[in-house]
């Protein structure tokens, strides 16, 4: 199972897991949301993500 979620507001942009799985997905973006913007920025750069190791 595969899902695409929007950072910051967790929005599912395609795909599919269970509800289960969804809500500690969305417990760890909303701990690592940070992390990720910054990964993301980096990216958009043409630079390397770090590896987010949690």
């Amino acid at each position: 199972m595969e899902v695409i979620i929007e950072i910051p507001n967790g929005e599912v942009l395609d795909g599919h897991i269970p509800q289960s799985k969804m809500k500690l997905l969305q417990a760890w973006v909303e701990l690592h949301q940070d992390e990720l913007i910054a990964d993301w920025d980096l990216t958009v750069s043409g630079r390397n993500p770090t590896k987010l190791i949690h």
